[in-house]
């Protein structure tokens, strides 16, 4: 059996870049002041990818179960026509587990543990896994595509690939 353990790298916006967003407070977001001067926008921080198709947007939430970890990996997700956001609701970490687009290749899965204050924004056709929270339930509002087109794609690890999401010790 080929045994593969995943460590978890801090998400940032530099080593996500390669998958999509990072969605975040940040000095490096394009900020100005709005609502004559009661509010400051953080401007265009994710990239909404849904036209494809013609597609449009939607919103939706989803309720998320803890999962401990050491976790196996099982099956990944890729959204072709589409990019697809998480943006945390809860006050809780995630873990994040994604795979470059084009064909899948489990030697170049990647892991990142994500902070309550940071969303994520997969771009079309990255690999990833559904956001897996650590210690309690968590809520996610999840911007994607919707309308006609296949925008889901599965793919199975094979029983002789053991992937292992190790824990954060």
């Amino acid at each position: 059996m080929n045994n593969i353990k995943i460590p978890l790298t801090p998400l940032s916006s530099d080593v996500f870049a390669p998958f999509g967003d990072v969605i975040e407070v940040s000095d490096s977001n394009k900020i100005f002041p709005i609502n004559d001067g009661l509010a400051n926008r953080h401007h265009d921080v994710a990239q909404v990818d849904v036209d494809e198709q013609n597609g449009h947007a939607i919103i939706s939430i989803i309720d998320t179960k803890s999962t401990p970890l050491p976790l196996r990996v099982l099956v990944m997700e890729r959204h072709p026509i589409g990019s697809q956001a998480f943006i945390p609701i809860g006050n809780r970490p995630y873990v994040v587990l994604v795979a470059p687009s084009g064909d899948f290749d489990h030697q170049n899965l990647q892991g990142f543990l994500a902070q309550p204050h940071q969303g994520i924004n997969y771009a079309k056709g990255t690999w990833h896994h559904a956001c897996i929270s650590l210690d309690d339930s968590n809520q996610f509002l999840v911007i994607d595509r919707g309308g006609q087109g296949e925008n889901c794609d599965f793919v199975s690890i094979p029983e002789s690939v053991n992937i292992i999401i190790d824990s954060l010790d």
